[in-house]
């Protein structure tokens, strides 16, 4: 990894590199994603991709953390309103099937069992919001973590990771109106009380 500060022209062609490597581990996935076929498209080379990431698998690392980090920053979480915050969730799957094909892939390859990463802090704030609210009476008692993947695993109901049904941003928008009410309701019924 780089140590020293990225020129503008290093940026933009660490940018490119993340922009490109994102689609290719998205459809490859680890295994079979090419660095040959990221650094043709990203317009570098092989030496400089491994000096801003180290390895293919530093690289991957580099993008699947930044996907969960742009999952937080995109759509923060406010737990007392867990339903409007899978809609949410929901609309940026919708938007950004690539960051569930990820997740996906990470799953499949790395980590079959147990947390998905090892993220130290990631999901902290997110816990403590609903730890809060449950204290507030406002979400059902339970696990913080339980409540929060339940939450998830609703919104992602549609996703490209459903064994059901992986649904588009191009579908008719009646359609995704009348998923974001059940999912709403749904999950305002499962998480909170009263």
């Amino acid at each position: 990894m780089v140590d020293q500060p990225l020129t503008s022209r290093g940026v933009a062609t660490r940018d490119r590199i993340l922009d490109v490597a994102t689609r290719e581990f998205a459809e490859y996935g680890i295994a079979g994603a090419r660095i040959e076929r990221i650094v043709a498209a990203a317009r570098t080379n092989k030496a400089q991709l491994y000096a801003y990431f180290g390895s293919k698998e530093g690289l991957f690392d580099a993008i699947f953390l930044g996907s969960l980090e742009r999952i937080v920053n995109v759509v923060p979480i406010d737990a007392t309103d867990l339903a409007d915050w899978a809609v949410r969730l929901y609309d940026e799957y919708l938007r950004r099937p690539d960051l569930i094909r990820l997740a996906t892939w990470a799953r499949l390859e790395r980590r079959p069992a147990g947390h998905l990463v090892e993220a130290d802090g990631l999901n902290d704030h997110k816990l403590n919001a609903i730890a809060e609210a449950q204290a507030a009476g406002i979400v059902i008692p339970g696990d913080p973590f339980d409540v929060m993947a339940m939450v998830i695993a609703m919104s992602m109901a549609w996703s490209p990771v459903s064994n059901v049904y992986a649904a588009t941003a191009e579908e008719p928008s009646e359609l995704h109106e009348r998923r974001r009410a059940l999912l709403r309701e749904s999950v305002r019924r499962a998480v909170t009380t009263g």
